[in-house]
């Protein structure tokens, strides 16, 4: 989509090289996660060979007394969730009504674009036209023609806003009943009926994967989250919870209140596992090095929210839809940034497994959605990687859990504030996950997570360009009284980017330290128990 202040710069001409270099602080990071994440995806390794030796009885007496410390509250109790009745059944589902909201929708966006910005002529990418004047000459020569390419839109049109417009076209086919295939494949042709009719500008490939697909992998957790809400005021939702789903999912919303009745079934969550955290906290960014490190704020105020949805380990949930399993997080700072970072990952298809009485696990193949900007460079992707997600039981009270996936897909990133380079590149991206959650009883958790991106010169128009950037967080939470807690955490991101048209690679720092009033949704911090022998002690 193009906008007033879309960026021009001559990307087709940049040249980049191959960077072999890596973030020092990085390689730790990923080091120190990367042993915990081995060890917790072969609980088992290396036990199965011989026995161990019987633990002492003062052990044994040593380790139940920490743990007696460590859980000092009533567990809270099972969220049993009842299914509302007739979601995607009958006349509660419909193929029809979601292509008409869809082109509905984007109807109304031209015609805003239209009133808004009527003038507007892209010099680079609308061959002179202006912008939103679509004609049937301007879409069949989009048909016939073409050409495929990349537009000029800045960084966070085309890899937020964009995909959050693909959210929409998912949330109309799954409020419409659909499931998740059907409704992908919706959010894939409404983003590439929008590309060949919805302006004049040339159809954008990187616009495709940002909503067409990363449309979908956002998509799916808002309308589960705005579905919990449904779900959780029964038969008859009230007032605030119709508007709370509405204002997660607005296409919820709309079906909801449009077609009266015949879309009032709820989407059954099949009472997943979930662990729910708000967190609320000023910021220090201290450690900034390299290029367009000017008008940082240092100072920040921010707030994050996280969900995890469908974590291994509970007696009769099963993972047979896709996002049976996913994650969010988002988090909104005070700076001129607005939107920090916004990332899921949910689980296409995979099966559970386990590895003796204290370990349950997930794997299979997952997608995900990442937008991060830490004030001076930022990183998007869409990807397909493979992976596992699991919980370990390592006494009666300590349980760790933990994700690994690595795998590809198609991203961009660059400075914030260009510096006589591209400002942002795109390529196809390898990238890789790891993280770790040690819960100790109802008193506190330690969560790291890190993160890589190689964003290469492959499906480009700089061959020869990379980026390779880090994100690393570690945090430390304390409960104070039943779901209230404090915590304190430390972010750490680093990009690498090399180029010919650099005169020397370029290296980007931040570190931030954060001080967060936490809002936990579980006092068990997430922990999911299924051992018979502490569920019958509750």
């Amino acid at each position: 989509m193009s906008t007033p202040n879309a960026i021009h710069e001559g990307r087709q001409d940049n040249k980049r090289e191959g960077n072999g270099s890596r973030p020092d602080g990085a390689f730790r990071w990923a080091l120190f996660a990367g042993a915990i994440a081995l060890v917790l995806l072969l609980p088992g390794a290396g036990f199965a060979a011989e026995p161990e030796p019987a633990p002492s009885a003062p052990a044994e007496g040593a380790v139940a007394a920490v743990d007696n410390l460590l859980i000092t509250t009533p567990p809270p109790p099972p969220n049993v969730r009842k299914p509302v009745l007739s979601w995607g059944e009958g006349n509660g589902k419909s193929y029809s009504i979601p292509a008409w909201d869809i082109l509905g929708f984007e109807a109304l966006l031209n015609v805003y674009g239209r009133i808004v910005y009527p003038d507007l002529v892209d010099p680079d990418y609308s061959n002179g036209k202006k912008v939103y004047s679509v004609t049937l000459e301007t879409i069949r020569d989009h048909i016939r023609h073409g050409p495929w390419g990349f537009d000029g839109d800045d960084f966070q049109v085309n890899q937020l806003q964009h995909p959050y417009q693909g959210t929409v076209y998912h949330g109309f086919a799954r409020s419409a009943g659909l499931g998740f295939w059907p409704s992908a494949a919706y959010t894939f042709l409404g983003s590439l009926v929008w590309e060949v009719a919805g302006e004049t500008t040339n159809p954008s490939i990187n616009d495709q994967v940002a909503s067409g697909i990363g449309g979908s992998f956002l998509g799916e957790p808002l309308f589960r989250l705005s579905s919990l809400i449904l779900e959780d005021g029964g038969d008859h939702p009230g007032f605030w919870r119709e508007l709370g789903a509405a204002v997660i999912s607005p296409p919820t919303g709309f079906n909801r209140l449009a077609f009266g009745d015949r879309f009032k079934g709820v989407f059954p969550s099949h009472n997943p596992a979930t662990f729910t955290r708000f967190r609320l906290g000023a910021s220090l960014t201290n450690q900034v090095t390299g290029v367009a490190t000017d008008n940082v704020d240092q100072k920040e105020v921010s707030a994050d929210y996280s969900l995890s949805y469908g974590l291994p380990g509970k007696d009769g949930y099963t993972y047979d839809r896709p996002f049976d399993y996913f994650h969010f997080e988002f988090t909104v700072v005070s700076s001129k940034n607005g939107f920090e970072n916004l990332m899921t990952r949910g689980l296409l298809w995979g099966k559970k497994y386990e590895a003796g009485e204290n370990y349950r696990g997930i794997w299979g193949l997952y997608g995900s959605f990442d937008y991060i900007s830490p004030q001076v460079f930022r990183v998007s992707s869409t990807a397909l990687s493979l992976g596992t997600t699991g919980q370990w039981w390592l006494t009666r009270a300590v349980a760790l859990q933990g994700s690994a996936l690595a795998g590809v897909g198609y991203g961009a990133g660059g400075s914030v504030h260009p510096t006589g380079e591209r400002d942002y590149h795109y390529g196809g991206t390898g990238q890789g996950l790891l993280g770790a959650r040690l819960i100790f009883g109802d008193k506190a958790m330690f969560d790291m997570t890190a993160r890589e991106y190689y964003i290469s010169g492959l499906g480009s128009t700089q061959a020869d360009g990379s980026e390779r950037i880090f994100r690393g967080n570690a945090s430390f939470t304390v409960s104070v009284y039943k779901g209230h807690a404090l915590g304190i955490q430390y972010v750490r991101s680093v990009r690498d980017a090399s180029s010919s048209s650099y005169n020397s690679a370029i290296r980007q720092t931040v570190g931030t330290w954060s001080l967060a009033y936490n809002y936990l949704g579980d006092s068990r911090f997430g922990a999911v128990e299924w051992r018979p022998a502490e569920i019958e002690a509750r």
